[in-house]
């Protein structure tokens, strides 16, 4: 979409309108996730007042489970179910090892077979192999196809796309990977539900906190195992401090690398939250699994960060630091930064940047307000839609296109083919919020192949109604024009969603 050519400036809904109906599609697809059918209409002539409606704090509701697939669990009862299916398995293993050890020689399955008259394995059973008995599902696998389900159930049909953006962008900027291990894979959608997700419209002081105790930040960087040197528990010297965590909350998730800190804050903050820890399911059933505080392993005494003392001598402290941290002018320049690249522009105007920053340290970190001046921030509906959609957020539009619900595999496949795999980037920093980084030859080759398995399935469609729903507005004749000469349904389908209008936000 090209710039407008009256960019909205703040007056009357009906104006803005009458001036540009692609402010619609600002409206759906920078502040949302793209249009569904219909959706279009239902802007009407007041896209601005449509996104800001939708910073109500009841619109923040919580993920419900989906039929068919494992109810959503909190992260302590994943954690306590995962540790029982793995005590379980390994008790198992034993005992046929005990077996086999006081009759060697003899096939333990086999004997097991025959004393429950069942057939062994691999007996012919009514002309044909018998198939081996169905293993359970590990804790981790059914806990994940679980949140992928009931994430994009949410994604795909939600009417407050803001919300939902939202969560996905603060998702992104508290990272966690799946890939560290099936701990975190288990626990990757609950801590987006439990740590981000309530938080979007609340207190960055609040989630910031939320983050830092969550046990899938604490396993993700380590820090359930951090000791402080000359505590009880160091003193042993087999484990000791970690600073992964304390490294990251000051230079990804408050502050950024050029907010003022050093290495001693590093060190300093590092001990201030040994400590923090996650309850072992072994050894507390009832608690297992949920965050702790451990004063044996608590580095003791008062400890200075950014040039103030702590002098609390328990999980105080560290909360105390997070407090100062949440409300540092360095923070809030780095929240207003962040959010202004997101939505509107890879280089942000720097005047939007500096009144999204004041409003945040004014209000001392209320991100509805925060949001609310974003929304209504005249940049933010003159910039032309220039970033291209991240594979997620183009997966995301794709279905709610076509009004269709993809399967968890059809989810996590094509977005490990397209670069973006779900609840995994590659570090702490979390996935690029940069268009250069999306457009690499392999990026495009990836969604050209995604866009043409997507016509193919969505052949029934009529290729026009589409077009008109997702980008009428802003499409260009070339771009109308391709598809009108398009050599079957599916491919007009596909060049739809290739399209620079749709490829863009």
């Amino acid at each position: 979409m090209q710039p407008m050519s009256a960019p909205y400036r703040g007056g009357p809904p009906d104006i803005i309108m009458a001036v540009d109906p692609r402010l619609s599609l600002v409206a759906l697809n920078r502040f949302g996730l793209g249009a569904m059918p219909g959706e279009l209409a239902r802007v009407g002539s007041d896209p601005r007042g449509f996104v800001l409606a939708q910073l109500s704090p009841a619109a923040v509701r919580p993920l419900a489970d989906v039929a068919g697939f494992p109810p959503l669990q909190d992260s302590s009862r994943n954690l306590v179910d995962a540790r029982r299916f793995e005590n379980e398995r390994r008790a198992a293993k034993l005992a046929q090892a005990a077996m086999a050890a006081a009759a060697p020689g003899v096939n333990m399955q086999d004997e097991t077979n025959a004393r429950t008259m069942q057939p062994p394995s691999g007996a012919m059973a009514g002309g044909s192999l018998a198939p081996p008995p169905k293993q359970p599902e590990p804790p981790e696998q059914a806990a994940f196809r679980a949140e992928v389900v009931a994430r994009f159930a949410r994604l795909l049909g939600t009417e407050n796309g803001l919300v939902e953006r939202l969560t996905l962008f603060w998702s992104n900027h508290f990272a966690v990977s799946a890939a560290k291990g099936p701990g975190l894979r288990m626990l990757c959608g609950s801590f987006e539900r439990e740590a981000i997700r309530p938080f979007v419209l609340g207190r960055f002081g609040d989630m910031l906190k939320a983050v830092e105790q969550h046990p899938a930040m604490l396993y993700y960087l380590d820090n359930h195992q951090s000791v402080g040197p000359t505590s009880k528990g160091g003193q042993n010297g087999k484990r000791g401090l970690n600073e992964n965590l304390a490294r990251e909350i000051l230079e990804l998730h408050t502050l950024g690398v050029d907010g003022g800190y050093g290495q001693a804050d590093v060190t300093s903050l590092s001990r201030i939250i040994t400590g923090w820890t996650v309850t072992s399911p072994d050894e507390d059933l009832l608690h297992g699994g949920r965050f702790t505080f451990a004063p044996a392993r608590h580095e003791p005494g008062d400890h200075v960060v950014l040039g103030k003392t702590y002098m609390q001598d328990d999980q105080r402290q560290g909360e105390a630091v997070l407090a100062d941290l949440a409300v540092h002018p360095a923070t809030a320049r780095r929240v207003a930064r962040k959010l202004a690249t997101h939505f509107v522009a890879d280089q942000p105007p720097k005047m939007l940047v500096d009144r999204l920053a004041k409003t945040f340290l004014d209000s001392k970190g209320d991100l509805a307000a925060v949001t609310r001046v974003l929304v209504s921030a005249p940049e933010a509906w003159s910039a032309p839609a220039a970033k291209l959609r991240t594979p997620q957020d183009f997966l995301i539009a794709a279905f709610r296109a076509t009004g269709k619900t993809p399967d968890p595999g059809a989810v996590t496949g094509v977005l490990q083919v397209m670069g973006q795999p779900l609840w995994q980037p590659i570090g702490p920093n979390g996935f690029s919020d940069q268009s250069a980084e999306w457009a690499s030859p392999e990026g495009v080759s990836a969604r050209l192949d995604a866009a043409a398995q997507w016509g193919r399935q969505n052949a029934k469609l009529d290729p026009q109604a589409l077009l008109e729903t997702t980008i009428g507005p802003a499409a260009s004749a070339e771009t109308r024009q391709a598809v009108a000469r398009a050599e079957s349904r599916a491919q007009a389908v596909a060049l739809v969603f290739m399209s620079p209008e749709f490829q863009r936000r």
